[in-house]
């Protein structure tokens, strides 16, 4: 059995260098980022250009998957305004989407005729760059719904616009922006 869920893909950032490494005070570094139409996606890799494609490190967790609504409601949280969601530096930024449900399961995203199989490896967790690039205490705020690594399955193109995302499990859109309160030695 499967569940279909209609999802709005809303960014996919393909980068080739980490912008977050050393001192939050020097600020990050000026590297390229873009937020592509489409993103390619190989089996076993991950997105074509991105940063984390082919790195033995990164295989079970090279796509990272990101609820748009956990971004909105750590800004309501923190009394911000709406953060950029490519700051995240998640690949793809997701509307709609439950993600921690997830965890260990193989499921589908389909956009305009492309489809990639995906298993979800761990939790995003997120880095204490969150407070100096978003807003003070949001790394705190972000632990447990920073999103979805993942290991591609099978190779295919994700366009940014509406998806399906198609579940082995029961998800609750509602949910999106709930923090999980799994610890890693908790996974199944």
């Amino acid at each position: 059995m499967s569940y279909a869920y209609d999802v709005e893909i809303l960014h996919l950032l393909v980068s080739p260098a980490h912008a977050y490494f050393g001192r939050a005070k020097d600020g990050p570094a000026d590297v390229v980022t873009a937020d592509a139409d489409q993103a390619e996606v190989v089996a076993g890799k991950g997105i074509v250009g991105d940063r984390f494609f082919g790195k033995a490190a990164h295989m079970d967790a090279a796509v990272t998957l990101f609820a748009v609504e956990s971004l909105e409601a750590i800004a309501a949280e923190l009394g911000a305004d709406p953060f950029d969601p490519l700051l995240a530096r998640r690949n793809v930024v997701l509307r709609g989407a439950e993600l921690i449900p997830l965890l260990g399961q193989d499921f589908v995203l389909e956009s305009a005729q492309g489809r990639v199989e995906f298993h979800g490896g761990r939790q995003a967790h997120p880095c204490a760059w969150m407070d100096r690039v978003l807003a003070p205490g949001a790394h705190k705020a972000m632990r447990g719904r920073g999103g979805l690594r993942c290991r591609p399955l099978s190779s295919g193109t994700l366009h940014r616009g509406p998806a399906l995302l198609i579940s082995p499990v029961p998800l609750d859109p509602g949910r999106a922006a709930v923090p999980s309160l799994l610890r890693p030695g908790r996974l199944p």
